[in-house]
């Protein structure tokens, strides 16, 4: 196995990726209900974001959390997402970079249920 260094290889993880969170029980229904007739829209705009996070090639510009943020979405959502991120990588590739996708989708996940949980708490203060 090789490292994450080329477009292709962010191409194959994302597509392989979101293969299995399509087919999952918890996360498919909530990114199809979501996405609909949009995947290959979504899944070019999911490249450009990871080719932006782990090769440094700046083609994604975005808010990410803000589709995030009406989903009726929570911890059980976020673990399954991860565990099949990090399976995922662990599958395709090995090496720094790809170290540095496992670690970046754990922060990536902790960082959008705190602020749906920041949000939930607005709401039910308002």
């Amino acid at each position: 196995m090789k490292d994450i260094t080329t477009i292709t290889d962010v191409q194959q993880l994302v597509h392989t990726f979101y293969e299995e969170v399509r087919k999952d029980e918890l996360l498919g229904p909530v990114f199809n209900s979501r996405l609909a007739d949009q995947w290959e829209e979504h899944l070019e705009k999911m490249v450009r974001f990871w080719q932006t996070i782990l090769l440094g090639e700046h083609t994604y510009s975005g808010y990410p959390f803000h589709p995030h943020a009406t989903l009726a979405i929570d911890a059980s959502h976020f673990e399954k997402w991860v565990t099949i991120f990090q399976t995922t990588v662990d599958r395709l590739f090995t090496g720094t970079v790809a170290d540095e996708a496992k670690n970046r989708g754990v922060l990536m996940a902790k960082i959008f249920q705190h602020k749906l949980e920041v949000l939930d708490q607005q709401k039910q203060h308002a």
